[in-house]
């Protein structure tokens, strides 16, 4: 026990001293925070119902509205969308104060984020086949890939406007949202078409996108987080409670409206909202990040974020898929979420998730980091937390 202290403590000193002193810890610690709050809400809220010899998708939120709330902590994509407009515009920045051209930056950009999709699509080509072949019921086949590949719409999303970053960096955020907010006035006020909605898919992510490239450029304060918070806040609580959109900030099986697929104005007021609550944030986690073991824990989270965020999903029906073979439909597991004992059942649960998600990360983690070496145990990164040179290197990619 002793030792493995004693190893603890030489990585937490190793990765600080790696880590370069302009680096805003604290803007890693929004990110970190971001993908876990996606995983743990798909966690919570995501369930594999077993009926008749087959699986389908169901949600707590179908059958207790009251939860919705969860949504409100766990729907963080917001976040993640600022902090990604907020590297990217400083990276494209020094980019081309060195000289280095769209295309290599972008490639660089796009690098990291794409090279584990290959992995789990592979993966789930062999079990979707093996399914089929075996004569698995067509809708379990489906509703498996389906919510194993979910995650990728938001990748698609995300590098799109990464490759817009030179176009909409100087973007006024205010014009992504009054697209949303016209085509939620069509949608909804006039009767237009449903697929109108799928506009919002990339307006309504630009706005925290293009609010991300406004803090890179200095342009908002504490104040303007605090106007954010409350405005955006507000904003959610009007449209809910007078203008007939969903209280839950994720899809819900069954609902007309989902405030998620494609976003309507409720979820970007509400990311406005979150957004606003980040940048209230970033100087109390400067200083929170300044203790090593906290920023030591924020930083192998980065490393390995696309890791986590393509894997939890495929985690979670391992451990269902476990389940099932152990010949018993499991609470909380397997059965309708429909009561207060299927959730305090789901969160006994997630340390089980957790730990199928660490043989995930363990098997395929190294696509992330482009299979740039391997240390005992298979840790990319605490291996490369303990090397000279490659330490500064994992740290900065982060």
């Amino acid at each position: 026990m002793r030792e493995r202290q004693r190893h603890l403590s030489a990585l937490v000193r190793r990765v600080d001293a790696a880590t370069p002193p302009d680096r805003d810890r604290a803007v890693d610690a929004l990110r970190a925070f971001a993908i876990l709050g996606v995983v743990g809400g798909h966690w919570l809220v995501t369930a594999l119902v077993s009926q008749g010899g087959a699986l389908r998708g169901a949600s707590p939120l179908q059958h207790m509205p009251w939860l919705a709330p969860i949504s409100w902590v766990f729907q963080t994509l917001a976040v993640f969308f600022l902090v990604g407009g907020h590297v990217a515009a400083k990276s494209h920045a020094s980019a081309r104060e060195r000289g280095i051209g769209y295309g290599a930056w972008l490639a660089a950009r796009l690098g990291r984020l794409f090279r584990p999709v290959a992995a789990v699509l592979g993966l789930w080509a062999a079990v979707a086949a093996g399914l089929v072949v075996s004569g698995a019921d067509p809708a379990t086949v489906h509703a498996l890939v389906k919510l194993a590949l979910s995650p990728l719409w938001f990748l698609l999303v995300f590098a799109a406007l990464t490759a817009a970053t030179p176009l909409v960096r100087r973007l006024n955020p205010l014009w992504p949202l009054a697209v949303v907010l016209h085509v939620d006035l069509i949608r909804f006020g006039f009767g237009g078409p449903a697929w109108l909605g799928w506009v919002n898919l990339a307006a309504g992510w630009l706005v925290p996108y293009t609010l991300g490239a406004a803090w890179a450029r200095g342009e908002l304060t504490r104040r303007s987080g605090a106007v954010l918070l409350v405005g955006g806040a507000a904003a959610t609580a009007g449209l809910i409670l007078w203008a007939g959109y969903p209280a839950s900030m994720v899809g819900v099986p069954g609902e007309a409206v989902s405030n998620l697929n494609p976003p309507t104005l409720a979820a970007v007021a509400f990311g406005l909202a979150q957004c606003g609550l980040a940048l209230l944030l970033r100087d109390p986690l400067s200083r929170w990040m300044r203790r090593p073991a906290a920023w030591t824990a924020v930083a192998l989270a980065n490393l390995s974020a696309m890791t986590v965020f393509l894997w939890h999903q495929t985690a979670l029906m391992a451990v269902t898929a476990l389940g099932l073979l152990a010949g018993s439909r499991l609470p909380g597991l397997h059965t309708v979420p429909d009561g207060l004992g299927w959730v305090l059942a789901r969160i006994a649960w997630l340390p089980v998730f957790a730990l199928g998600l660490a043989v995930c990360w363990a098997a395929f983690g190294t696509y992330e980091q482009g299979g740039r070496g391997k240390s005992r145990g298979g840790s990319l990164v605490v291996g490369a937390a303990g090397r000279g040179g490659a330490k500064a290197k994992a740290v900065r990619r982060a």
